[in-house]
């Protein structure tokens, strides 16, 4: 299949899949590939979470996907193994969705996980199969990755070589949407080498079922396909940048942030997604993504064309400091304050708290002397994990009760319906932080709460004060938010 795959079609009608990696995204596209009417195997290397997939039981939360395990387990469809040699006896198309994490301090990808599970698959191949990567990587990889596979086929006598082939088709999920977007993707990339008709046709096959209800199909390169990724997760960490650097400039000098958003967003060449402000982005993939392709431009000399990323960045964890800075300033010293903080997950129907920004926010109160007790509705035990010293509640009430402070840090929809009866018998103060700008302000204000939002000026709080918030840096000093639009229009 560096050339022909007319032998696996010719074997197996019905391609048999594998999917190398049962983490979020494997044991997901596991599961949906069986939905999708395959037999399917998943491979990982650790021997516990194979023996809990086994029984139907996810590792994390993921509406839907439960249900989809259980049903394909009990079928027979959907099986688990740790053995490579039974992965590359069973299946014609093998995905890798292993993880790409940040190096140990750095901010390029750690490939090793790539990299070993394609050489191990490889060595156990004895038949023709198509290697399909979907795990997020540096534009450059699949490149390279032909080469290990040539190299580790590279000696093998002729007949007894299998014929590999590999496309990069990348993921797109959502988490807490991920069922759906693996059933009914939005579009579809398959990246190949060139010439390579016969793997486009496999997946063609292999995603028939969304192809025919009119999912976009973009068939190109290995480059393209891997930079249509990283690309779609800078674009959205760009949008969520973008309104939390002008919820700064509001800050200093009045406004609305939410009335700006919404009139942004009536003009259809911007749209109103992700232009939400608030604490800003977070979990296992924009951050380390944005920071990869940034490293990854470095590698190529391209560093100047993704500088803004840096100060994409650097807007993001600026407003988790104004969290703080809000809090100060509503009961003064921090340290023995009762903060509830609701939400631990870095956004709503997950259970993710990797890079939370709520999760964060929560550990630096508790580090300044605060008194924080977390509720989450699915997060709870992750958050613990992380960070044991911090109290977490069974229940919202639980958390608020005889609170200084709340602060919302995580939209669930629970929270979302709040309103200041629901806490008033509750709390020992009336004070609230919307660190997320999902409540409406006046109804609380109107109840008598002291209540904050990000992006809204803060009558208390001086012009001084706050530039010097923002920028951490002399008052004097130009706004920060102003750094990251100078940034693009150098480029």
């Amino acid at each position: 299949m560096s050339g022909d795959t007319s032998r696996i079609e010719a074997a197996a009608p019905q391609p048999r899949i594998t999917v190398i990696g049962t983490g979020y995204l494997g044991a997901t596209h596991a599961a949906c590939m069986a939905e999708l009417g395959f037999e399917v195997l998943g491979l990982d290397v650790d021997p516990l979470k194979i023996v809990a997939l086994s029984r139907g039981e996810l590792p994390f939360h993921e509406p839907g996907l439960p249900e989809l395990l259980v049903k394909h387990v009990s079928s027979g469809r959907l099986r688990f193994t740790n053995s490579y040699r039974e992965a590359a006896d069973f299946g014609d198309v093998h995905f890798i969705g292993v993880g790409t994490p940040q190096r140990p301090g750095e901010s390029a990808a750690d490939l090793a996980y790539v990299d070993a599970a394609v050489a191990e698959l490889v060595r156990n191949l004895t038949r023709d199969a198509l290697i399909v990567g979907k795990s997020t990587v540096p534009v450059g990889t699949a490149r390279r990755l032909r080469r290990l596979i040539d190299d580790e086929l590279e000696g093998r006598p002729e007949p007894a070589a299998p014929r590999v082939a590999l496309a990069w088709n990348p993921e797109f999920l959502r988490e807490g949407r991920a069922v759906q977007d693996t059933l009914a993707p939005d579009r579809l990339v398959v990246g190949t080498d060139d010439g390579d008709a016969e793997s486009r046709a496999l997946l063609r096959r292999v995603y028939a079922a969304p192809l025919a209800t009119g999912t976009p199909l973009i068939e190109t390169d290995f480059e393209t396909a891997e930079l249509v990724k990283v690309a779609a997760n800078a674009f959205l960490a760009t949008k969520i940048s973008f309104i939390n650097a002008f919820s700064e400039i509001t800050e200093v000098i009045g406004g609305d942030i939410t009335t700006l958003a919404d009139a942004l967003g009536h003009d259809a060449r911007i749209g109103r997604k992700f232009l939400n402000a608030g604490v800003g982005f977070g979990g296992g993939c924009l951050p380390k993504d944005i920071r990869a392709l940034q490293a990854r431009a470095d590698e190529l000399g391209a560093g100047a064309a993704m500088r803004f990323l840096t100060q994409m960045d650097e807007i993001n964890l600026r407003r988790r400091d104004r969290v703080i800075h809000l809090a100060t300033q509503s009961v003064g010293l921090l340290q023995g304050a009762r903060i509830a903080v609701l939400g631990a997950a870095f956004k709503p129907e997950s259970d993710d708290v990797r890079d939370s920004p709520a999760l964060d926010i929560a550990a630096r109160l508790y580090n300044s002397g605060a008194d924080v007790t977390v509720y989450d509705p699915q997060a709870n035990r992750n958050a613990a994990a992380r960070f044991p010293r911090l109290e977490y509640a069974r229940s919202l009430e639980e958390a608020v009760s005889g609170a200084d402070l709340v602060v919302l840090l995580t939209e669930w929809e629970e929270f979302r319906r709040l309103r200041p009866r629901d806490l008033e018998p509750l709390v020992r103060e009336r004070r609230f932080i919307d660190g997320r700008n999902v409540l409406p302000a006046e109804d609380w204000k109107a109840s008598g709460w002291e209540f904050s939002a990000l992006g809204r000026r803060a009558d208390v709080v001086g012009l001084h004060e706050v530039r010097e918030q923002v920028s951490g840096a002399d008052p004097r000093s130009r706004l920060a938010p102003i750094d990251f639009f100078q940034s693009l229009a150098a480029e």
